[in-house]
């Protein structure tokens, strides 16, 4: 349920939910989402004896393109756990992610992303450096067969 206003809803106040139900507390906090967006291709056909000479645009597939999910390492290998399921075969690994942007005072859910059928296809850690001072970080990338958005 989208909720209008006349001036954006900013960017960093987000939940997600990774098929599990949890949307609180670090491992359901995440730094960054990407990649968030479908696309409908066109398929273009003429018949030989059109009278025109162009051709007709006819829809094609719908294709989602692979969601991105970036968090500081907290210690806990629910990440691998879900993708080791899904390279095992399990289609329990198989879920839907739900994506809820919130308004600025975390009161109420103004736009929700729901990512069907997806699987985690990538888990990377890092990179380590002993001299730096950033934020360990895990990402994970996530393909998804069909977006709705609400």
């Amino acid at each position: 349920m989208a909720v209008l206003r006349d001036r954006p809803y900013t960017g960093f106040n987000f939940l997600v939910d990774l098929g599990d139900g949890v949307t609180d507390g670090p491992r359901a906090g995440f730094q960054e989402v990407s990649g968030l967006g479908m696309e409908v291709t066109v398929v273009e056909y003429r018949n030989g004896n059109a009278k025109e000479n162009n051709p007709i645009k006819l829809t094609g597939l719908s294709r989602v393109p692979d969601v991105s999910l970036k968090r500081g390492i907290i210690g806990t290998t629910d990440l691998y756990a879900w993708l080791d399921q899904i390279r095992n075969g399990d289609q329990d690994g198989i879920r839907t992610v739900t994506i809820q942007l919130q308004n600025e005072d975390h009161t109420q859910v103004v736009m929700t992303w729901k990512l069907l059928r997806a699987r985690i296809v990538k888990h990377t850690s890092g990179p380590l450096n002993a001299k730096g001072s950033e934020v360990a970080i895990e990402e994970m990338v996530l393909a998804a067969e069909r977006l709705e958005v609400e």
